[in-house]
This record gives C-alpha cells, structure tokens and sequence, in this order.
C-alpha cells in the first residue's frame, strides 16, 4: 500500500521487543513512531501519536495487554489496530473477542509477518476509504441540508444530489386565479388551520397545503422551521434577540418578529452563527 502504516511496539521484554523491530525492519511500509516497555508509556503515546497499528504484548507488570486497551477506550483514545504477540497461545480466543486483527506467537515468523502486515495495509485501505466516503456524506449533508442517510437513499436511486431539486417558483391558486411567487421572495410561512400563509413581497397569499408539504420544496439551507408552525427565510434575517424570560425571537429586515420555539433555538443560533 502507498500509505505508511504508523506503528508502535509495546513489549516488556527488550530483546522480544528488539526482535521484532528488526523484523519489521524489512517492510518499507511501516514507520515505526516508537517502543515501548510498558503499557503506562504505550497508553500515553498511543494518545498522543494515533498510530495506526500496535503491536501488543499480552503479559507484562503492571497493565497487561488487555487492560491496556480498556485504558485506551477509557480515556477516548483512538482506537489503533492491534496485533498481540505472546509465547502463549491460550490468550487466542480472548484476543480476538477484543477485535484483535491478528495474533502472533513469539519468536515472530517473518511469513507469518508479512501475512499479518498484508491484512493490515488491506484494513487501513477500506478504512480510508470508508472515511472519505463519510466525508464526502458530510460535506453533501452540509451543502444541501439532507440527512447522510437520505442522501445514501438518493444515490441508490439515482436521483441528483443538491440544491438544483428545489423548484424557483411555488404556485399558489386563490380566487380562481393562479400566482406564481418566488421562492426567493418569501420572507416567512406561517400555519393558519389547514392553510399555509406565504408572506412574501409585502403580500400574503394563501396555500391550501400542510407545512411539511411545503417544507419539503424548500431549500433547508434556506428556509428553516422555527416553530411547529412557522418556517422562516434566513436570508430574510436581520438578527436573533433573546429576552430575560429565556426566549428568543427573529426580526426579519421587514421589521416583523418571530418567536424562536424552544425545540428549534440551537439549531437556529448555529445557522445563523455559521452562516
């Protein structure tokens, strides 16, 4: 694999320890960052470096192999892949009961190696990509407002993804007539009964839809609800005031004032913070 595989090697004993850098000595691959000769210094490390791979002995004074990396996950570390080496094979079972990629018996074959490393470069490769892939969700989930899940539901179905979905213009039908109002230009929507109220261009025009209707042909990176009742145009916003009784309210450029709902309010001040 192109990328190197940062590594430690945790040992108590000295020559094990030495044996086994040597050995790794001949795959280019791995950048061995440190040795340790507890697991005290490897915890500390394993903090401080992220590596990618340790190699783990499992008996050593103090903190074995195994509390190690219940001290690791304790204390929030990243987990790295973990390859035990021992003189004792009756610790298999348990190794891998706590994910251990692989385990080796000691003194470390160089095959057996090299088959381990393989493994290894192989789980960091779809670990990459799986991160980017993450990544990639999240950047789209930012850009267009959808959940990551949504969005994976829209790929396999092969529709597009991004803000091109949401139509320019909403059509509203009112006393036989049928007005076709900018989405742009609506400021606020509010429910009145079964009807939704578009206020737009200093005019309100009335739809006979439900508000999740008309959230759903609304760009959520620009109309956000603020209340079970109410979606607002946040490019409409001029600033967000909270009151001594702990509620907050919008005021739109218009000048009109909109009560923030409780459930709503961290979602609202983050978009409005980080625009």
């Amino acid at each position: 694999m192109s990328k190197t595989i940062r590594t430690l090697v945790v040992d108590d004993e000295s020559l094990a320890r030495r044996g086994l850098v040597v050995r790794l000595q001949d795959f280019p691959e791995v950048e061995l960052m440190d040795e340790c000769a507890s697991a005290r210094q490897a915890l500390q490390l394993i903090g401080e470096l992220q590596p990618d791979l340790v190699f783990l002995d499992i008996q050593m004074p103090g903190m074995n192999g195994f509390e190690l990396l219940r001290e690791v996950q304790a204390q929030g570390y990243k987990m790295p892949l973990i390859v035990f080496v021992t003189a004792y094979d009756q610790y298999a079972i348990k190794a891998f009961e706590v994910r251990a990629i692989d385990y080796l018996l000691k003194p470390v074959d160089h095959e057996r190696l090299a088959t381990s490393l393989a493994r290894i470069g192989k789980t960091l490769e779809l670990r990459e990509q799986e991160s980017q892939h993450e990544r990639i969700l999240n950047l789209l989930a930012d850009a267009t407002g959808e959940d990551c899940e949504e969005i994976l539901k829209r790929l396999a179905s092969g529709e597009e993804i991004g803000s091109a979905r949401y139509p320019e213009h909403i059509a509203i039908k009112e006393s036989g007539e049928i007005t076709r109002v900018a989405i742009n230009s609506i400021e606020w929507v509010d429910a009145a009964g079964d009807y939704m109220c578009i206020h737009a261009s200093n005019e309100t025009h009335i739809l006979r839809r439900t508000m999740k209707e008309l959230e759903e042909e609304l760009n959520p990176q620009r109309f956000q609800r603020i209340h079970r009742s109410a979606i607002v145009n946040l490019d409409q916003v001029e600033k967000l005031c909270s009151r001594q009784n702990g509620e907050y309210h919008l005021v739109l450029r218009n000048g009109k004032e909109l009560k923030v709902s409780r459930s709503y309010k961290d979602r609202i001040k983050k978009l409005i913070l980080n625009p």
